[in-house]
């Protein structure tokens, strides 16, 4: 009988099993480097799917015409698994047509509003539909998380019951774990009622990070298709350097601030349990990666982190009285309320700015519940640049010949809103 804490955990993203060829490679993977030791997959909806289903729901919701996008959808995961099980396996997939069914049921019953609460009932198919493909491909054992990752009625990011989840996760997966390896779902919870919530987007890494906290296993690896956690993201930025170790507390900044690699989330309940996290490459599976644990750096190299489609906000007292902590207050629950994060904020005498991700739903709620009280102004289509580390010749290398709203800098830290290019 396996020991717990020989067990691994992996997680194969949306690029990872974005066809068939891709999810052969993620078997060949398993194959070569997991063997003999437990192993539970947290696999994400394949592809762009999230986005279709995002648009798919949209459209549902809005009361427009959505049976050609959910008919491409149906073709996509049809067609990959032809490919993986041949037409006839395919066809005969009745997994895969029970899905199908529930997500049109889903989208011929949404009601106006509750727009949050609907959208995680649809754009959670993503990833039942991709672990169930995945699981079948590996011969391994296919495990609902929604009823194991207990989150609250917080839709759309939900928050975890951390007692609850470990005493479902505990008392359910070890036995699955001895007779094959487990798939499951990333991104996705449940309620003690038995409703779907997300866990927020790119979540899964998230999840990977739960259910090797609860099952105190020996690592977590993150499959990627960069050589590692990078300081910048090579599409954006050339002349990337990899790290090869990184401490928990210096990646949880890095994700804080919006990297691409690594769930905010993920590194606390790995941290409190002196779990690593691999970063590697399904590229190049031998490849070193990167490896975040418990570790000392003297110095490191400045991470380069963009946000894109962000909105700066600036808002004004009526009567010029100064920016009180009763205005800042107000401020603070109103952003609270209609869920706008803040990225950056600034205050002066008589106005405070704060940046966050667009949305012009929130922000026309934003809007209306504040327009009698301020005067508000706001800009979208921005970018927020963050260099974590900075030196001189950082700084000069992103700020040249870009439009800065607004500038802010630490110690360690300089951030910068400028519009987009």
């Amino acid at each position: 009988m396996h020991e717990p804490h020989q067990l691994k955990v992996y997680k194969f993203g949306g690029a990872s099993v974005k066809d068939a060829a891709a999810i052969r490679n993620l078997c060949h993977i398993v194959r070569e480097h997991a063997a003999g030791a437990p192993l539970l997959i947290v696999v994400s909806a394949m592809g762009k799917t999230t986005n279709a289903l995002e648009e798919l729901y949209h459209r549902a919701h809005s009361q427009l015409e959505y049976s050609p996008q959910l008919q491409s959808l149906r073709a996509f995961h049809y067609g990959v698994a032809d490919e993986l099980f041949g037409p006839t396996e395919a066809a005969a997939d009745e997994a895969l047509r029970a899905l199908f069914q529930a997500l049109e049921d889903c989208l011929g019953a949404l009601e106006p509003g509750d727009y949050d609460r609907q959208y995680d009932q649809v754009v959670s198919f993503g990833e039942l539909l991709a672990t169930r493909i995945v699981s079948r491909a590996l011969d391994a054992q296919w495990l609902d998380c929604r009823p194991l990752i207990r989150t609250d009625h917080l839709w759309r990011e939900g928050r975890l019951d951390w007692a609850t989840t470990e005493q479902n996760i505990r008392g359910t997966v070890p036995p699955l774990l001895q007779l094959r390896p487990v798939v499951t779902q990333g991104f996705l919870g449940g309620t003690g009622s038995g409703q779907t919530t997300t866990l927020g987007r790119e979540g899964s890494d998230f999840t990977a990070a739960i259910f090797a906290h609860c099952l105190q296993a020996a690592s977590v690896t993150i499959w990627k298709d960069v050589a590692g956690l990078l300081n910048a993201d090579p599409k954006i930025f050339d002349d990337t350097v990899r790290y090869p170790e990184i401490s928990y507390q210096e990646t949880i900044e890095m994700a804080y601030y919006g990297a691409s690699v690594i769930h905010p989330k993920t590194i606390k309940p790995l941290a409190v349990k002196r779990i690593p996290l691999l970063v590697k490459s399904f590229l190049d599976p031998t490849a070193e990666g990167t490896i975040i644990h418990d570790c000392r750096h003297d110095s490191l190299p400045p991470a380069f982190i963009r946000k894109t489609g962000q909105c700066l906000v600036s808002f004004e007292s009526k009567d010029l009285t100064f920016i009180s902590e009763e205005n800042l207050e107000v401020i603070f629950g109103a952003l609270a309320q209609v869920r706008l994060k803040i990225h950056l904020m600034q205050n002066s005498a008589i106005s405070f700015s704060v940046c966050t991700d667009f949305s012009a739903y929130r922000l026309d709620r934003l809007l209306d519940m504040l327009y009698e009280q301020f005067t508000i102004h706001y800009n979208t289509g921005l970018e927020l640049y963050t260099i974590k580390n900075y030196d001189a010749d950082s700084i000069q290398r992103l700020t040249q010949g870009r439009d800065l709203l607004l500038e802010q800098r630490t110690r360690q830290t300089f951030q910068f809103v400028s519009r987009g290019a």
